[in-house]
């Protein structure tokens, strides 16, 4: 029994750098070898001439086919948890990183009743990536704001590390898909808030370095009530040349359309349900979920009791509804998972997504639209921003525009 506790993670180690060879992972419990690790996209060199903004990138085919079929006269269970053999779930919003700093110690490893996930449950779930958030306390604002998101990605990076054989940390859809092949489950870190950035282009590639994926474009001078302004708009041209991903959840009507209009890459909405089926603030208009569909965007259904409703079928209708509204290929789930938000007895904890899954298809959705919804659309998303990214690096060098120059003259 002393040899377990010792083997307990401490929040007082969460400032520890990986410890050597970390990416030289063992064989997990499913035999399977873990593959190399793509090498990163170089920079181009600083010399290289700025042209015009990239033209779209092709869209990459959407990972719609379905996996095996289950036995003839299966039961809804039985075919959810096919399904999602086949295609698991991307989570696309966790609150573990701030839950864990609170907590004197915590083994996700073998399961921790303190927290909603854990590995066994993001097992059991069918969950094979997940997107941790390090948002901060809205009353944090200036430097603070971000030095208690860099304390998080240290957290982020501390946690996976330590276990190798469960998770796996990615920065976009090749590291995700390249993780759940070996067996273990990707961590992909974001969203953080936009006061992260200290209004510095600088600052969002020092956090796009660390291995930050996306940004919640919302609570700045430059990302407000009246929508971007010019140096709001720089930052999301650099969010596109770095393959960082717009979150518009929280984000004003007017700012959400301007992130529409002026990104190159798809957008998400990582925690909204429809705001025709309940009236909550971070729930999206059928204007905007149109409109994110129509920019081949993804909203991502939180299982949140205050935005989805107390049952699980008020969670489906939600999914139903921005399904119809905004298309087949923008809805996804967020689990919302150790955010404090109350969830439906049904969706308690991490390994309650088979349930919800087995809900759909009661209701008829197709095993290609499951498939898009649990896996296919995060992957999309990761795909496009990669794609932008790349294309945006060969025509454009690092902005060094400055909100002073910009916004205050």
């Amino acid at each position: 029994m002393a040899d377990l506790q010792d083997e307990l993670n401490s929040t007082a180690e969460a400032g520890e750098l990986d410890r050597p060879g970390a990416d030289e992972q063992p064989t997990g419990a499913t035999g399977v070898e873990p593959a190399l690790r793509p090498d990163p996209v170089p920079e181009p060199d600083a010399a290289d001439a700025a042209g015009p903004e990239p033209e779209p990138v092709p869209e990459p085919e959407l990972e719609s086919e379905p996996g095996p079929e289950p036995e003839p006269g299966a039961s809804p269970q039985q075919r959810a948890r096919a399904l999602l053999l086949a295609h698991p779930v991307a989570d696309g919003y966790s609150g573990l990183p701030r839950r864990l700093r609170e907590l004197p110690y915590y083994d996700l490893e073998l399961g921790d009743n303190g927290v909603d996930t854990d590995v066994p449950r993001l097992r059991a779930g069918g969950v094979g990536a997940q997107f941790w958030s390090v948002h901060v306390p809205a009353e944090l604002t200036g430097d603070r704001a971000v030095s208690a998101t860099l304390e998080q990605l240290d957290l982020v990076k501390h946690v996976v590390a330590g276990i190798p054989e469960g998770l796996r940390l990615a920065r976009n859809a090749s590291e995700t898909a390249d993780a759940r092949a070996c067996g273990r489950i990707a961590v992909l870190t974001g969203p953080a808030g936009a006061a992260a950035l200290g209004d510095s282009l600088a600052t969002l590639r020092a956090l796009h370095a660390l291995g930050l994926s996306s940004v919640t474009l919302a609570g700045t001078s430059w990302a407000g009530p009246d929508g971007l302004s010019a140096f709001g708009e720089e930052v999301v041209r650099e969010m596109n040349r770095l393959g960082v991903l717009a979150d518009l959840s929280g984000a004003s009507d007017a700012t959400a359309r301007r992130v529409l209009a002026v990104s190159k890459a798809p957008s998400l909405l990582a925690r909204s349900g429809a705001r025709a089926l309940r009236d909550h603030p971070d729930n999206a208009s059928d204007e905007l979920l149109a409109a994110l569909g129509a920019a081949k965007g993804l909203c991502l259904v939180p299982l949140a009791a205050e935005q989805t409703g107390t049952s699980l079928a008020q969670v489906a209708d939600h999914l139903d509804h921005v399904r119809r509204v905004a298309g087949p290929e923008s809805v996804g789930l967020s689990g919302v998972y150790d955010t404090g938000a109350a969830h439906a007895d049904e969706l308690a904890d991490a390994s309650r997504f088979p349930r919800l899954v087995a809900e759909l298809i009661e209701r008829g959705w197709p095993t290609a639209d499951l498939a898009l919804l649990t896996w296919g659309n995060t992957q999309r998303a990761l795909r496009g921003a990669d794609f932008t990214g790349r294309a945006a690096r060969e025509r454009r060098e690092a902005s060094t525009a400055t909100i002073d120059r910009l916004d205050r003259r």
